[in-house]
């Protein structure tokens, strides 16, 4: 009986533990969001042509949301971005960037020259846009998009660059084994 009963306990705390506990603590630094899908969704770049997040699929995507004219809080969601994707090595080619303008303006050259790579779409009636969750505004936010196109994740406004950073780390090294099915 002392056996069986040893033997049992770890399944039976286990059990309990799964519908009972609830942690208090997590170990992640962006909000997770009740996850939306995306496929299907289409946003359009600056010279009209028609993205599917499909095309986007096995990548992760960081995604803001701001205005053409780009202040410094714009800039500085621009720099993280990049930085954030550089800061993960051989990784790096696995995380998109997305910039939807939101206002419609054209940013600034020097601006676009500096965060090459960041790809850039027109924002204002973006189907996207309204899928976005935000307490005030879109634009206090960085979001992540899943490899399989699930928005599933927003940074805070003034995001901390290394809690950040760990989140993307942890995220791409639990997907790198993953298998995508193609349809």
């Amino acid at each position: 009986m002392l056996l069986g009963a040893v033997s049992l306990a770890p399944f039976v705390a286990s059990i309990l533990l799964f519908y009972f506990w609830k942690p208090q603590t997590f170990t992640n630094y962006g909000e997770l969001l009740k996850v939306t899908p995306l496929a299907g969704v289409a946003i359009v770049d600056r010279d009209g042509a028609v993205l599917r997040f499909d095309q986007l699929r096995g990548k992760w995507v960081l995604v803001m949301v701001d205005s053409g004219d780009c202040d410094r809080y714009c800039q500085s969601k621009l720099y993280l971005m990049r930085q954030i994707r550089l800061t993960q090595g051989k990784d790096r080619d696995r995380i998109e960037r997305l910039w939807l303008i939101a206002d419609g303006r054209q940013p600034a050259p020097a601006i676009a020259s500096q965060y090459e790579g960041t790809r850039q779409f027109r924002g204002d009636a973006d189907p996207l846009l309204r899928l976005l969750q935000a307490p005030r505004s879109p634009r206090d936010h960085i979001y992540v998009i899943d490899p399989l196109g699930n928005l599933m994740m927003r940074f805070p406004r003034e995001a901390d660059p290394q809690r950040m950073k760990n989140d993307i780390t942890k995220l791409l090294k639990v997907s790198s084994g993953w298998r995508q099915k193609e349809h």
